[in-house]
């Protein structure tokens, strides 16, 4: 493209995505892509900072990791992805596309998915490094209770203050729970 477009329409940035700050280029931002299905999940975790700035997000992935983005809770793709993503973003799973799509052919099936920013609507996080250590201690090992999985963090007094069973495991909980639990903790800090 860059010899086919003058630098007026066309500005080219080449640089690692992980990294890039997508603040420099303005507001309104539409991420489009086929993401390298390694490093997805940290490329969407990067772009989750950005959230403020963009307008949407268009990507194809591994269909799996598109299931793991738009699960709900107690199904066995919810997880720490889930959760992360479903703070920031609404997303919706537009498309399968079958591995004949593609030559070569992968082993898997990809889809493209629509993650589209809360603004106004996305909760309002008192301390993000807070949340992010609560969803990834819950997620940590699946089996485990919230009240083991979460010892390092809190005892069970702020749970049941809110209402959130020690018991439970944490593919149990709403995103809006993990929110709860994370401001309570916040604040009482």
């Amino acid at each position: 493209m860059r010899g086919e477009l003058p630098p007026s329409q066309l500005t080219l940035h080449e640089t690692d995505a992980l990294t890039f700050d997508f603040a420099k280029l303005g507001e309104g931002l539409r991420a489009v892509g086929n993401l390298p299905y390694n490093i997805s999940s940290p490329l969407l975790f990067h772009l989750e900072s950005f959230a403020d700035r963009l307008s949407d997000v268009h990507v194809m992935l591994q269909k799996e990791v598109v299931a793991r983005m738009t699960a709900g809770p107690a199904t066995p793709d919810y997880g720490r992805l889930t959760v992360m993503l479903q703070a920031t973003f609404r997303m919706t799973r537009l498309f399968v596309i079958p591995p004949g799509a593609f030559r070569p052919v992968p082993k898997v099936d990809s889809a493209f998915v629509r993650l589209v920013p809360l603004g106004a609507a996305k909760p309002a996080i008192k301390d993000n490094a807070l949340f992010a250590r609560i969803v990834a201690a819950a997620f940590g090992q699946r089996r485990k209770t919230l009240r083991n999985a979460l010892a390092s963090i809190c005892n069970e007094g702020p749970m049941r203050a809110l209402g959130i069973d020690p018991g439970a495991r944490g593919e149990t909980l709403a995103v809006s729970d993990y929110v709860r639990l994370a401001n309570a903790l916040a604040q009482a800090t």
